[in-house]
């Protein structure tokens, strides 16, 4: 791959892993949906059990690339299969998508609506934040206390470096500061959501091909 200031040139042995298991799939599934991590692996999983789909039936398959700078490895990887491809990005990672799709030759995504149209949604600003705003801080607030996290919350909220922020920066923060936490409330919140509220991107980055 050419270099690129913003991307890897080489590949470690987690992204060979993780490129390895991307091919594995696109050589019987019909869909990919490349995300950056294992808790948006899991919320887009979680919504497609609430909206009653089975993703193994529909042969999609959700493949987490280990951080978003990765996309352009993940799209070269999977070009020879034939196999549709989407995704789901941060609203502040959009450039890596637009020059992940231009190495394969799909130009015409300057806009949101233009990657929206190759099947690449972007949240805003991330999923967990997605999420929160969906659901709401007191309903995320009950989350967190069938969870057994709410008396560890408030004492998170008073530490001097969260006094300042929202509710639901705070809430956002608290989430990110486990990795393993941000996976199981990745899925928890979208279980907890209104079918009719979930948001948009992650709706259309797992919709159906047309």
């Amino acid at each position: 791959m050419d270099a690129d200031p913003d991307v890897r040139t080489t590949v470690s042995e987690p992204l060979a892993s993780a490129l390895a298991a991307a091919r594995d799939a696109a050589r019987t599934a019909d869909r990919l949906v490349l995300v950056e991590g294992p808790s948006d692996r899991a919320a887009l999983e979680a919504l497609a059990d609430q909206q009653g789909r089975s993703l193994a039936a529909e042969r999609v398959s959700v493949v987490a690339m280990g951080g978003i700078t990765n996309v352009a490895w993940f799209l070269e990887a999977l070009r020879p299969y034939d196999v549709q491809l989407a995704g789901l990005c941060d609203a502040g990672e959009e450039r890596y998508v637009v020059r992940g799709l231009g190495r394969v030759g799909i130009t015409d995504v300057d806009s949101r609506a233009d990657r929206e149209a190759h099947g690449f949604f972007t949240c805003v600003a991330d999923m967990e934040d997605e999420l929160i705003r969906a659901l709401g801080t007191a309903a995320v607030e009950l989350v967190l206390e069938a969870e057994g996290e709410l008396t560890s919350y408030r004492l998170f909220q008073q530490q001097p470096a969260q006094r300042e922020r929202t509710a639901v920066e705070q809430l956002h923060r608290f989430m990110g500061t486990r990795s393993m936490r941000k996976i199981r409330y990745g899925r928890l919140l979208v279980e907890a959501l209104d079918p009719e509220r979930a948001p948009r991107p992650l709706v259309g980055a797992l919709a159906p091909a047309a």
